[in-house]
């Protein structure tokens, strides 16, 4: 008796490497290291490589915390594997600022009390850099549109757009 198709695949054996070396350029720093495959570019930043600025809220991609900025994009770190973002510009909430000067987000937050617990503080401020960067948002509520994706269970939502505008108006 012939054996059907699934049986055929289901004997075939995959091997999957316990680890692998992976290159990451994160806050202009060349980062090598060894993570599973399936390892999210969160879990590496946070367990590998002690960048624990990046916070791991919901882990689905709903809430924000996670946001980091890739090639000037703003990604949910929680979303991608490690390993596909090889050759990509990474940066972090422990990037933006140079030579001990605050970035003028981070600041701009500061100026407007842009946050309470502080858990969302650094997803919020990633996104907001690319949302500057990409130059979409002119107004109030195109802000608040754009930001849509990143929560804050505080509700510090008014001070953030504030600070947000602020930093608009200096670039």
């Amino acid at each position: 008796m012939a054996r059907s198709g699934t049986a055929k695949r289901a004997a075939r054996t995959v091997t999957v490497p316990d680890k692998i070396p992976i290159r990451l350029t994160v806050n202009g720093n060349r980062m090598e290291l060894t993570v599973a495959p399936w390892t999210t570019l969160l879990d590496a930043l946070r367990d590998h490589l002690d960048l624990t600025g990046t916070k791991k809220g919901c882990d689905h991609g709903q809430c924000g915390a996670c946001t980091v900025l890739v090639d000037g994009r703003r990604i949910n770190s929680c979303l991608t594997l490690a390993v596909m973002q090889q050759g990509a510009e990474i940066i972090t909430i422990e990037g933006l600022a140079r030579d001990g000067e605050l970035h003028p987000l981070q600041q701009a937050f500061i100026d407007h009390d842009a946050f309470q617990c502080g858990y969302c503080t650094s997803g919020q401020i990633c996104s907001a850099t690319g949302l500057i960067a990409e130059g979409k948002a002119k107004t109030a509520d195109e802000i608040r549109e754009l930001m849509s994706g990143n929560i804050c269970r505080c509700g510090a939502y008014p001070n953030i757009v504030a600070a947000i505008q602020q930093a608009m108006e200096r670039s």
